[in-house]
């Protein structure tokens, strides 16, 4: 016991002694100002920049040259990377890039590409300001693009564009369209060195989020309670007509919420003409047009002794679980898009499975209760004499109690 007290108590002070070590030299590997270039390559400028594990190095001159150095940490090797500066505008489409990527043999390739639309193929071409000593490192997982630009006509503010993504084969790939790939933007001041996100990629980031959390609340998680609600209340004579207001302001509110949700998608779709989820996009279209003839449908239903109640309770029934299904998909289809944290995705996976359970027993209960009210109504109608006269005899009464 007193061996084991010691090995712990020297494990312990091995960790106090070399966990600033250890945090000190991440803090190192992490900050523009600490990093080292080989073949004496000194830049007096840097900047963090906010996401995708990526740093700017730089030396700038009032006649407008700027040397760069981008460097993009943690990459694989089949991976491209991407350095841009909109001379225009905030965003991709305009950006002039300096893209860089092994090839399968082990050379390394850089070029520059303009951008000119969404789905980019990162084809080469010439850019609208001059550059030169071009060229590109990829050692330990990190990939450096070296250049000089001439920025006579462009300032001191700068609205930089960094992106990264797959390879196959020698050809770039479209990169992710979530997360930190869509918020890599940001406006640089030369003078200054300070970077400031730019607030189309956390906007548009936002606007996705919003999107996905009406999605979830409306057809996700709105849509099966008023079914379970209409389905299983309505057996009790009791909540008559309770559980059909109910049933009605749930299903009502889910739609309100996705009426919201369709216009977020609608802005959405508009901001990024080129970004399509067609499999996302199409069921949402189901589920909106089927939701509105769900609504629609209220106006025109039957009195319950009409000929016609029967078949328009039919298509109700499936109209409606086809609406349930499809949202759920969908809110599944939305998570892979967004990728956000899996806590998110867990909880969902709980309510709907807390969903499930509570119509499983609720099916149950409720078959029972139908059941043992068939039988009593059955046995209500037995006569009450052999004769049918309503003397009773020992049958009679028999059945009577039973």
């Amino acid at each position: 016991m007193r061996g084991t007290s010691m090995l712990n108590l020297k494990l312990t002070l091995s960790l106090c002694l070399f966990m600033p070590l250890l945090l000190s030299s991440y803090s190192y590997a992490q900050t523009c100002s600490k990093f080292t270039f080989s073949s004496n390559r000194v830049f007096k400028s840097c900047s963090d920049l906010p996401v995708l594990n990526s740093f700017l190095h730089y030396n700038y001159d009032s006649s407008g040259k700027l040397e760069v150095a981008y460097r993009h940490t943690g990459i694989g090797s089949s991976r491209w990377v991407a350095w841009a500066i909109n001379p225009t505008s905030k965003g991709m489409v305009g950006s002039q890039a300096l893209v860089a990527y092994r090839r399968t043999d082990g050379t390394m390739r850089v070029y520059t590409s303009p951008i000119t639309q969404y789905q980019t193929q990162l084809q080469e071409g010439k850019l609208s300001f001059q550059v030169s000593d071009l060229s590109a490192t990829y050692e330990n997982n990190e990939m450096i693009i070296f250049a000089t630009l001439g920025l006579s006509n462009n300032g001191t503010a700068l609205n930089q564009v960094w992106q990264e993504g797959g390879l196959s084969g020698n050809t770039p790939q479209m990169h992710v369209t979530s997360g930190p790939n869509v918020q890599s933007m940001a406006t640089l001041n030369l003078l200054s060195g300070e970077t400031a996100t730019t607030s189309g990629g956390g906007s548009k980031l936002r606007k996705r989020n919003i999107h996905g959390v009406l999605n979830t609340v409306s057809w996700g998680i709105l849509m099966p309670i008023g079914a379970i609600t209409a389905r299983y209340l309505k057996v009790f004579k009791s909540a008559d007509p309770a559980w059909f207001y109910l049933h009605a302001a749930c299903q009502f509110s889910a739609y309100v919420v996705g009426v919201a949700e369709w216009g977020t998608g609608l802005k959405l779709g508009s901001e990024s003409p080129g970004i399509q989820f067609d499999t996302h996009r199409t069921i949402g279209i189901v589920l909106f047009s089927l939701g509105t003839l769900q609504v629609f449908a209220l106006l025109l239903r039957p009195k319950p002794d009409h000929k016609y109640r029967l078949y328009w309770n039919i298509y109700h029934h499936l109209v409606g679980y086809a609406v349930i299904i499809l949202s759920v998909i969908n809110v599944f289809k939305g998570f892979d898009i967004l990728k956000p944290d899996k806590k998110w995705k867990n909880a969902y996976i709980g309510v709907i499975v807390a969903l499930a359970s509570s119509a499983v027993l609720l099916e149950a209960y409720t078959w029972f209760v139908v059941v043992k009210r068939k039988r009593s109504e059955s046995a209500g109608k037995l006569p009450h004499g052999a004769n049918g006269n309503g003397v009773n005899n020992g049958y009679g009464a028999r059945s009577q109690q039973a």
